[in-house]
């Protein structure tokens, strides 16, 4: 799980961009907005038993079921929004489309966060945003109830606020990395996804399962927590090792040197 500081960091820029794109005559006082937030509790977890709608086919599945066991991408949509879901729709197909994974080994999920959006508004999102048929990405649209949304959007810290003198959302514009488990592993942005960083975040939240071993290598690179400063416990560990070792090899290497030069002198 990312830190504290850096969910906040990736939250607050999040917000920033959807609130940015809000319709200027939009009636939500500060107090509304400043509850607008993904800030998933410790050890969240999305409900696998929730109970939805397949927007595509319209049979009734779980969150559980279009999961499989693999690292997911969930990212919470207004199907009918005029503002940013096309857009991070569109960048997080595209970033997944760029893994250069299978497309067995992950999964797309959106969920619709207006109780009153239908299967058809969902598949309409999809034609418009990816084109029919869908690119290599197929994303699973999926209709939740307003019960089930509650409880889902509990469950991972997930915030938005309906705004009635815009019909709109003010919400994150955040994608939650689900292990297979459901275990909330990362908050990214799907507005700022390249294929790298998301194949590594795929590899991590896999358990290292998807990817390979350069894969599970280079996730070291990722433990600097740019937002204190400071490097995680697990690469402080590595990077400590690594300073002894050198410490030694350049000791041993000078003791060496000084005992083939003493032989030269005598």
């Amino acid at each position: 799980m990312s830190s504290p500081a850096r969910l906040f960091g990736h939250a607050a820029v999040m917000v920033t961009l959807v609130l940015a794109a809000l319709p200027a005559q939009a009636r939500l006082v500060q107090a509304d907005l400043a509850r607008v937030a993904v800030a998933p509790p410790p050890g969240a977890r999305a409900p696998l038993d929730l109970a939805a709608t397949d927007a595509m086919t319209g049979q009734a599945v779980t969150l559980g079921s279009v999961i499989a066991g693999r690292p997911v991408l969930l990212l919470p949509v207004d199907y009918t929004c005029g503002n940013v879901c096309d857009p991070m729709v569109s960048m997080a197909a595209e970033a997944l489309a760029a893994t250069g994974l299978a497309p067995d080994a992950y999964a797309l999920i959106l969920v619709g966060i207006d109780p009153r959006d239908d299967t058809a508004a969902a598949r309409r999102m999809l034609t418009d945003t990816l084109g029919a048929p869908a690119a290599s990405v197929k994303p699973r649209a999926l209709i939740v109830s307003e019960a089930a949304l509650r409880r889902l959007t509990t469950a991972l810290g997930y915030t938005a606020v309906y705004d009635a003198g815009t019909d709109s959302f003010a919400h994150p514009a955040a994608a939650l990395l689900l292990a297979g488990d459901g275990q909330v592993a990362q908050v990214l942005s799907p507005l700022a996804l390249t294929g790298r960083d998301l194949r590594l975040a795929l590899t991590e939240a896999g358990d290292g399962r998807v990817g390979g071993l350069a894969d599970r290598l280079a996730l070291l690179c990722y433990g600097y927590d740019a937002a204190r400063g400071i490097y995680t416990p697990l690469v402080q560990r590595i990077l400590t090792v690594a300073g002894i070792v050198t410490i030694a090899a350049i000791g041993l290497l000078i003791f060496g040197l000084t005992r083939l030069a003493r032989r030269r002198a005598a």
